[in-house]
């Protein structure tokens, strides 16, 4: 180990990263960490690893040792139901296998869509997010996107203050999936101004810009110029932008993305898991059906054509369309686990190409493992700080005049918060 990467594990990794693991050689950083990096290196973004499974985790960690990017690895609050990895053991997955691995990019660890839904969701969040800093995440999205506008701005105002200052922190506006149509730059701006004067500063703000999750409902995919206005209009406040459903688009939009929007952080999750199943997916990163509607599974790739077959009788019996066989990750893990060296290498082996391909070809994010270091480094600390400063007046925004202000966007919805 050379005296300047020990020095990065010394001072780039936060408290509660080396309470969990002092003796690791991964460098788990925070997330606020990763996003500068990809600012420093401009028109970049990295990839936000969905990790529902053992070999989706391994094959983007070797992806990312190969490409030299930094990189974010996540579980998002409704994963966390039905895989066996979820946002309380995912640092422990990581560090395990970035050791065993010899992975030394700079990884952050984040809580995707944490989501607030009413005043029992926030009650519960008091006590859930310190635990999840305590079991090694470094970066959380608080969505509370689907509540009216104030009522999202008050969830986020009352749980900023459970995120650490050092950690990397994600809000979002324009409920995913949801009824009343994509965010405005009116929407997102009252989110990031009430936050503002509150003292609050996100890394990263989630849009409804077009988002499409898994199997493709339409072409229309991710509304290029749509981000671009929203982030234009946010420049003051310094805030990225997070991308989600990146796995319905093709490469042409994606390198869009990254060279014409603030987007540093680009969620990843269907295609990953698919495509470590075996699953056929089309250019876009979708889950290719057949003429029954039903998923189609490649010969040779993936997991075994039996183990596949079970999977499909078993979700039959359930009930589950294909939307929903992400379902199956829970009872099929050790059945996972259990597969041949050959088929789990092959597992690994179809997530690391098409993350290396991904990073390196579409998302310009080759090399910023360097740059994560040398920020690292160069602050000497595990804390980079925010980005902006205060320029709202926190006299217009109390909690008491937001509760009187009027709503954009009202419905309650029920969105997909999966990527």
């Amino acid at each position: 180990m050379s005296d300047s990467y020990a020095r990065l594990l010394e001072i780039g990794r936060p408290e509660n990263i080396k309470k969990l693991f002092p003796h690791s050689k991964a460098l788990l950083v925070s997330g606020k960490v990763i996003d500068r990096a990809m600012l420093k290196k401009g028109k970049a973004m990295t990839i936000a690893a969905n990790c529902r499974n053992y070999f989706v985790l391994r094959g983007v960690l070797l992806a990312a040792q190969r490409a030299n990017a930094a990189i974010i690895v996540e579980i998002a609050k409704s994963e966390s139901n039905y895989c066996h990895i979820n946002m309380w053991n995912l640092a422990r997955f990581v560090d395990t296998v970035a050791n065993e691995l010899g992975v030394t990019i700079p990884i952050a660890i984040h809580a995707d869509h944490f989501t607030i839904k009413n005043d029992k969701d926030i009650e519960l969040a008091r006590k859930q997010i310190p635990s999840l800093f305590d079991f090694g995440i470094t970066s959380i999205a608080i969505d509370a996107s689907h509540l009216p506008d104030t009522e999202n701005l008050l969830a986020n105002i009352e749980l900023a203050k459970y995120v650490p200052e050092w950690a990397g922190y994600e809000t979002e506006v324009g409920e995913i999936k949801g009824k009343e149509g994509l965010s405005t730059p009116e929407e997102a701006l009252f989110l990031i101004k009430g936050l503002n004067a509150h003292g609050i500063f996100p890394d990263w703000i989630a849009l409804n810009n077009g988002t499409t999750h898994g199997i493709q409902d339409s072409d229309a995919g991710i509304q290029v110029d749509l981000t671009a206005r929203i982030h234009k209009a946010l420049e003051p406040y310094k805030i990225s932008g997070a991308q989600h459903g990146t796995s319905g688009n093709n490469s042409d939009r994606l390198r869009e993305i990254a060279a014409k929007t603030a987007t540093t952080k680009a969620n990843v999750a269907t295609a990953l898991q698919m495509l470590a199943w075996g699953v056929k997916v089309d250019e876009y990163g979708n889950a290719v059906l057949d003429e029954n509607k039903e998923l189609i599974k490649e010969e040779g790739k993936g997991l075994s054509e039996e183990l596949w077959q079970e999977m499909v009788a078993y979700a039959k019996e359930k009930g589950w369309a294909p939307k929903n066989y992400k379902w199956l990750n829970l009872p099929f893990e050790m059945k996972f686990l259990s597969e041949p060296r050959e088929i789990r290498e092959r597992m690994t082996k179809a997530v690391e190409e098409f993350t290396y391909d991904l990073l390196v070809n579409v998302f310009n994010a080759q090399d910023t493992a360097d740059i994560a270091k040398e920020l690292l480094l160069e602050a000497g600390s595990a804390n980079l700080g925010p980005k902006a400063t205060q320029i709202e007046n926190p006299a217009d925004w109390t909690v008491e005049k937001i509760k009187t202000m009027e709503n954009l966007r009202t419905h309650a919805g029920d969105g997909d918060y999966d990527d």
